[in-house]
């Protein structure tokens, strides 16, 4: 990764985007466009679609003609893997322009984002290109005389709506295994980061996918996300976002055809600490990445330290000397270890954070404060808050930022009823140097990951399932493509 030719890249003049409806690039109905303005300076990039029911509403048509006409779902399996591998290696081709382009759009630092964003998303297609042709239907223990057989069958149109802070990584969770299973799709980026999506429509199409099968609908999701979630020709929902918006889509579901959503809703991942884990600096460093890597925009960050008692000030002490020299900044540096808080409208979120954090009692320990103004773009340092109580905002809600709270705690019991202590279960993170106490915690833990001594980077083989209110079904592995097939039976007399 040259940094001469990222900065050759981070120039080049992005024209006002189109929808990409049944291959063809079509302007909103409307007319209008949605200004894009990049996080790392605040200047506008571009415009894209302004997206609106009428828009949505042609890519659903296009998706169920598409599919009906059996173009992709009919082909056979080798046929839609071939495909999909030719997909992966288009987007490996242009992994570095792919990623410029979503890191110009979002802000996430380039380091981090060539790996999650453009590489990840070519090896999740790679990846359910190689599982299409080993799937197999199932055969029932039935009596002598009797024969059933259980078929996997396509839902027919999917509709994905995913957000901003990975949209590359995040969309290719959705969209990979619903073609895979033979579905078409139509996808609704994130209004504020759709540049990198609306490329990797185009490559579908270049690497042979059918008119109609992949479909990108951009514009707000009052407008296009309400428009799909209430569509009577969708079959399944994928959503990946905030709670609030989440139970709106169940609720458009119920007044509509009562289709399937699934949704991956964030959390608030508790990171347990205790004081036989053998290497405690190298546990403080991987906390602070945990948290602090594209600014705290993950959704499953390790945002709540949990931190035994006896280790609590030097542990601390230990995370804020490895997040102090984090640098922060330009996120097209190389050099950069935490890029931009993706918008104003977010930093304003992460810093009231701070402040109401203090005003229920919580220390501030380092951060919590805008830098780089002078950049243009939206910046903040990484913010470390203690003696953060169970019942406060800060340790129950969100941010979405580089904010880090910490609890002590004194005891085993202790440390699981306070990382169990909040309505989300995405993901958690447990140190220890005891194998027994490791398995202990992962079978107490209720969340859909469990990280023992790490934090991050589980691969395409495991599933990413939300736990309580973080969700429903499971992006990522085998188990993804059951959330995109329907099971039909089929009962035989000999």
């Amino acid at each position: 990764m040259d940094q001469a030719t990222i900065d050759a890249l981070r120039t080049h003049i992005i024209p006002d985007q189109t929808h990409l409806i049944d291959g063809q690039n079509i302007p909103a109905q409307s007319g209008k466009l949605l200004d894009v303005f990049s996080p790392i300076d605040g200047t506008r990039l571009t415009g894209i679609a302004a997206g609106t029911q009428a828009d949505a509403d042609h890519a659903v048509a296009a998706a169920r003609r598409t599919f009906e006409a059996g173009t992709w779902a009919k082909q056979p399996p080798s046929a839609r893997k071939k495909v999909l591998m030719r997909l992966a290696d288009l987007i490996e081709a242009e992994a570095l322009a792919l990623t410029i382009l979503g890191v110009r759009d979002n802000g996430t630092e380039i380091a981090m984002a060539l790996k999650a964003e453009a590489m990840s998303c070519a090896g999740t297609f790679r990846y359910y290109a190689e599982a299409i042709d080993k799937t197999y239907g199932e055969i029932a223990p039935t009596a002598s005389g009797t024969l059933g057989l259980i078929h996997r069958e396509p839902v027919g149109v999917v509709a994905a709506i995913v957000p901003w802070n990975f949209p590359l990584m995040i969309g290719a969770w959705k969209i990979a295994p619903a073609l895979a299973a033979g579905n078409s799709v139509v996808l609704k980026p994130g209004e504020s980061a759709s540049l990198s999506l609306l490329r990797l429509g185009a490559l579908a199409h270049e690497a042979g996918l059918p008119d109609g099968a992949l479909n990108v609908v951009t514009g707000t999701g009052p407008e296009v996300g309400a428009a799909l979630a209430l569509s009577m020709d969708v079959a399944v929902l994928a959503f990946t976002g905030s709670g609030g918006t989440g139970r709106r889509l169940l609720e458009y579901s119920a007044q509509s055809n009562m289709k399937r959503v699934y949704l991956e809703l964030g959390g608030k991942s508790p990171n347990v600490v205790f004081a036989d884990t053998p290497d405690l600096d190298r546990a403080a460093q991987v906390t602070a990445n945990g948290i602090f890597r594209n600014a705290g925009q993950v959704c499953v960050a390790g945002s709540r330290l949990i931190v035994e008692s006896s280790i609590h000030d030097d542990f601390v002490a230990a995370v804020q000397h490895h997040a102090e020299a984090m640098r922060v900044g330009d996120p097209l540096s190389v050099d950069t270890d935490i890029g931009a808080v993706h918008s104003d409208a977010q930093l304003q979120i992460d810093l009231t954070a701070v402040t109401r954090a203090q005003s229920e009692g919580a220390s501030l320990i380092t951060g919590g404060t805008q830098i780089l103004q002078g950049s243009g773009g939206t910046y903040m340092a990484p913010t470390i808050l203690s003696r953060v109580a169970p019942q406060s905002d800060l340790f129950q809600r969100e941010v979405f930022g580089p904010v880090l709270s910490v609890t002590a705690f004194d005891t085993e019991d202790e440390a699981i009823a306070l990382a169990n202590g909040t309505d989300l279960g995405l993901a958690a993170g447990v140190f220890t140097g005891g194998l027994s106490r490791a398995h202990r915690m992962i079978a107490a833990i209720r969340s859909g990951v469990v990280h023992v001594n790490t934090y991050g980077g589980a691969d395409m083989t495991v599933p990413l399932s939300g736990h309580k209110q973080s969700g429903n079904g499971s992006d990522k592995s085998l188990h993804a493509l059951e959330k995109y097939q329907d099971l039909k039976t089929a009962w035989i007399a000999l």
